[in-house]
């Protein structure tokens, strides 16, 4: 048994996208709240019908949530455990509640306000200062297993995503170019869509007169540090079909991944086969085998893109390119919209439109199955998302229309 084509993403909302700090003085609760109530009327529901919260990366607190919305009662609620590797796989849990019966309307959300407001859970910290070279670890109590991060100068997220990143080069052959591929394609994708943050052009001279943040990371290569809020409903497949807008189905849904994958930029213990990886290679398994396509079906590609080398690392994972080959392949320009052969993160991601922790990407998935997207991939029928690179979890969602 399966959710496949059980549920339906019906509604998306979202808050304005803020650059860090310029949020405030909203809350991050105000802007949830925000976020949900414009899902919930984008999909033709009120706060009546919504009973479930399929939630992920921690620190949510439901009861707070649904007491100031005012809805009326609470049915299903859980989180995936982990960070970002979850945005996905929210979508996937609601529709897990919604098949088991139990709930009927159900919301997956994410909201930031990186100016110091947080939920209080250990990953909103770590999210908070992600992007801006500090030291997340370094506030968190010392363990055997994070002890050594810190004398390594491993201080955050970029410098262990950079080892990962350099293996990669030394392996396959991989260039910096490549990566800059990444982002000077996904901010193309950003400069035609209103709510981008990023709206400028980027150069490839730009690229690489940028400065070093963690070698051979450079400031392009990371992901904005934003504030702001997304939410989508989801509902079964029978009640999406009259709601407002055409149905966005959930064919295929995942999360995981391999045991030894474990908590990968954490540990740095897993076996040389999938090091220089995204670790979704067991993940990309199930969600197609649940949605029964490949990858050559897919339409748009809408992947986790806190750090340019993971885009890549993700393409080789999915099976839209060889395993070290997504290099060459980038740089043949097979990610671009509207010509690529596979269009990646047409709304600019987290590279270029804002960094709400995945969520940004479900959104555009939705938008893309509706056929109302700003860089909309003529006639997309499948649209595949993915959350993470991360420590396990990881996921991946596929919708259609």
């Amino acid at each position: 048994m399966t959710v496949k084509d059980q549920a339906a993403v019906v509604g998306v909302g979202s808050t304005p996208y803020y650059k860090r700090g310029e949020s405030w003085p909203q809350t991050l609760i105000e802007m949830a709240c925000k976020a949900t109530i414009t899902a919930l009327d984008d999909a033709g529901l009120t706060v009546d019908d919504l009973d479930g919260f399929a939630l992920y990366s921690g620190g949510f607190d439901t009861s707070l949530i649904a007491q100031i919305l005012g809805v009326p009662e609470v049915r299903f609620t859980a989180t995936l455990t982990g960070g970002g590797g979850g945005s996905a796989g929210s979508v996937g849990l609601a529709a897990a509640a919604i098949h088991a019966g139990m709930a009927n309307v159900v919301v997956s959300l994410m909201t930031l306000a990186q100016g110091g407001q947080r939920f209080g859970s250990i990953f909103a910290r770590k999210e908070t200062r992600v992007a801006a070279g500090g030291g997340p670890y370094s506030s968190v109590p010392r363990t055997p297993e994070n002890d050594f991060l810190g004398p390594s100068g491993l201080a955050g997220p970029g410098q262990m995503f950079g080892l990962l990143a350099r293996r990669h080069m030394h392996q396959y052959g991989t260039k910096r170019e490549h990566f800059a591929e990444v982002a000077i394609s996904t901010r193309d994708n950003a400069i035609r869509r209103s709510t981008s943050i990023m709206r400028t052009p980027l150069t490839l001279d730009e690229y690489f007169e940028a400065r070093m943040i963690a070698d051979p990371l450079c400031l392009y290569d990371f992901c904005l540090e934003s504030d702001g809020a997304v939410a989508v409903i989801t509902t079964s497949a029978e009640r999406a079909r009259d709601l407002r807008h055409p149905p966005a189905y959930v064919v295929g849904s995942a999360n995981g991944g391999a045991g030894r994958w474990g908590q990968a930029i954490s540990w740095f213990g897993m076996p040389e086969e999938y090091f220089a990886s995204s670790g979704h290679r067991p993940v990309a398994t199930r969600v197609y085998e649940m949605a029964g396509v490949g990858p050559r079906d897919i339409d748009v590609a809408l992947l986790y893109d806190h750090f340019t080398p993971m885009v890549l690392m993700q393409l080789e994972d999915y099976g839209f390119c060889a395993i070290g080959e997504s290099g060459p392949f980038v740089a043949e320009g097979s990610i671009r919209w509207p010509n690529g052969s596979i269009p990646v993160n047409t709304h600019g991601g987290n590279l270029s439109e804002a960094y709400i922790i995945g969520m940004t990407h479900v959104r555009e998935a939705v938008e893309q199955i509706r056929g109302t997207a700003v860089n909309q991939v003529e006639g997309a029928e499948l649209a595949l998302v993915t959350g993470g690179p991360a420590s396990i979890p990881v996921s991946a969602l596929i919708l259609r229309r």
